[in-house]
């Protein structure tokens, strides 16, 4: 399982390159089934998911080589329809292989997914829709089976502005006969991406960034060359790090548009950022402030995928901040770990309040998903002496080297795989 070994009390000071990004990523490889030729990913992030992706695309009769930095995905041969249980179970996103592999040969087999227990994650909105563009599902032992002689575009539209559902309907739209349609679909930067990437592919779509999304079936794509967005997550994680620690960090390889929201919350804490063209410079102060309310909300909204790690800020900031998670309602597994440090929270159902202290002391905690983990982590580097943050097979799902970029800044961090 693995853990870090945080020595505290370091303020964070320097500059660091950010990765290429786990969530847009993931469903670019599940792209690659579609095309029956070869994919070059440049930028692809070298993380735990992205691994356990590749053996499903390996499993199935894909062959993947690296040169270098440079990602080589050979889709030409596809050689079952049905996702090995062993990896979907390790990765929730995996889903996403359902509406690619469903795509390309019109019939998938797949375990209901795995991955964080943040909450849960129902797939009826991916179901519903499939059902809509003459697919036949049945739900067997554990297992959903996806059936069709052809797909056919309609008209979707979700309860929900689900990012999963979204890139399912999406990729199985690329190849159907017609046109599709999505309403109310999710507007995250990764919609976006997946768009670019499939129109890259020879698809055509257009919309992604707003409510409606329209998919116009193609016969075939064609090889690709493509460069990965940076990771809006893990820049926002860096951002916080360098908050909790009375740091200054400029980032680079970074979208700015896509941080907005947690940048705005940066600053209410005391930071002064400077925004350049693809890089962000942050100075942060003695002590934080407090924040009155932050809720997590779908994209442009405060994403939950930042609400841990700002909360590893806010447990040492002046005053009381709330934090309302209204995205999973298991996202609050950390907060008894920050506690063992000396945090002053009150969880009530998905409400979070935070009375903050003068500092937090080191101790032995347990990361229970990924975001939780790397608030841990973050909590450490600002922490007095010595914490260890254990499980750390969730964290490396999500941060390629981690320890080595917060080392790079002047911390004190050891990864050990023991």
């Amino acid at each position: 399982m693995g853990k870090y070994i945080i020595e505290g009390g370091y303020s964070l000071n320097g500059e660091i390159k950010v990765q290429g990004s786990k969530n847009a990523v993931l469903p670019l490889l599940a792209a690659t089934v579609l095309n029956e030729g070869k994919t070059y990913f440049y930028n692809c992030p070298k993380i735990l998911d992205v691994y356990n992706m590749l053996n499903i695309l390996k499993s199935i009769g894909c062959v993947i080589k690296w040169e270098d930095d440079v990602l080589i995905i050979d889709s030409s041969v596809i050689t079952t329809h049905v996702i090995p249980e062993k990896y979907v179970q390790r990765m929730r996103s995996s889903i996403i292989l359902l509406g690619s592999v469903l795509g390309r040969l019109k019939n998938v087999k797949i375990s209901f997914p795995g991955g964080c227990s943040i909450g849960t994650r129902p797939i009826d909105l991916h179901l519903k829709a499939l059902k809509q563009m003459n697919v036949d599902i049945k739900d067997r032992h554990g297992f959903i089976e996806c059936r069709t002689n052809k797909i056919i575009g309609n008209k979707i539209n979700f309860d929900y502005p689900s990012v999963g559902a979204t890139e399912n309907i999406m990729l199985t739209a690329v190849l159907s006969d017609g046109i599709t349609i999505i309403n109310n679909a999710a507007k995250e930067p990764e919609i976006t991406e997946l768009q670019e990437f499939l129109c890259k592919m020879g698809a055509k779509i257009k919309g992604a960034g707003t409510d409606t999304i329209t998919i116009e079936g193609v016969k075939k794509l064609k090889t690709v060359e493509y460069r990965i967005m940076p990771d809006r997550i893990v820049a926002g994680t860096y951002l916080c790090a360098a908050a909790a620690t009375s740091g200054e960090v400029l980032l680079k390889n970074v979208c700015k548009n896509h941080l907005i929201s947690t940048i705005t919350k940066i600053e209410e804490m005391g930071c002064n950022i400077k925004e350049y063209d693809d890089s962000i410079l942050v100075k942060t102060p003695k002590r934080l402030k407090s924040l009155d309310l932050i809720r997590t909300q779908p994209y442009p909204g405060f994403p939950t995928d930042m609400q841990a790690q700002l909360m590893s800020c806010l447990v040492i900031a002046r005053g009381t901040s709330i934090i309302a998670e209204t995205i999973f309602e298991s996202r609050f597994k950390h907060v008894s770990e920050l506690v063992r440090m000396g945090a002053d929270i009150i969880i009530d159902g998905r409400i979070a309040v935070i009375k903050g202290v003068p500092k937090l002391n080191g101790a032995e905690v347990f990361a229970e998903d990924l975001r939780g983990g790397a608030a841990l982590i973050l909590a450490g580097l600002g922490a007095e002496e010595t914490t260890i943050v254990n499980n750390a097979n969730h964290i490396l799902r999500g941060y390629e080297n981690l320890d080595k970029d917060l080392n790079t800044l002047g911390a004190k961090v050891k990864y050990s795989p023991d």
